[in-house]
C-alpha cells in the first residue's frame, strides 16, 4: 500500500515563505515521479511542480517558475516544495501524487497516488 502524506501548509502573508513536505512510503519509488497540484475552490486541480525519483529534472508551472522550488531527499523518501513570495493567488489545498509517468507530465489523472493535501492560504 502506497502512502503520501503531506505537511507543512498554514496561513501566511503574502510574500511570505512555506515549505511544504510529501512523505512516501510503501515501495521503491525508482522511476517514479513526485509532483504537486493544487486546488483552489471552484477551479480544477492543476499542476504545479514534478521531480523524478531517480534523476535532478525539475517542472514547473509558468505561475510558479522562479518562486517555487521542488526537491527530494531519497534517504528520508521525502519530497518538498519551497514556496517563495508568496501571492494570495497561491492559496489552495496543495497535493502531492506520485506515479510511474515522466516527470513532464502534467495531467491529474494521470498520477495513480495521492496524499490527503494540505491547505496554504496567502493573505494580502
Amino acid at each position: 500500500q502506497v502512502q503520501l502524506v503531506e505537511s507543512g501548509g498554514g496561513l501566511v502573508q503574502a510574500g511570505g515563505s512555506l515549505r511544504l513536505a510529501c512523505a512516501a512510503s510503501g515501495r521503491a519509488f525508482s522511476g517514479y515521479t513526485v509532483a504537486w497540484f493544487r486546488q483552489a475552490p471552484g477551479k480544477e486541480r492543476e499542476f504545479v511542480a514534478s521531480i523524478r525519483w531517480t534523476s535532478s529534472n525539475t517542472y514547473y508551472a509558468d505561475s510558479v517558475k522562479g518562486r517555487f522550488t521542488i526537491s527530494r531527499d531519497n534517504a528520508k523518501n521525502t519530497v518538498y516544495l519551497q514556496m517563495n513570495s508568496l501571492k494570495p493567488e497561491d492559496t489552495a489545498v496543495y497535493y502531492c501524487a506520485a506515479a510511474n509517468v515522466a516527470p513532464a507530465v502534467r495531467i491529474a489523472r494521470s498520477y495513480d497516488y495521492w496524499g490527503q493535501g494540505t491547505q496554504v492560504t496567502v493573505s494580502s
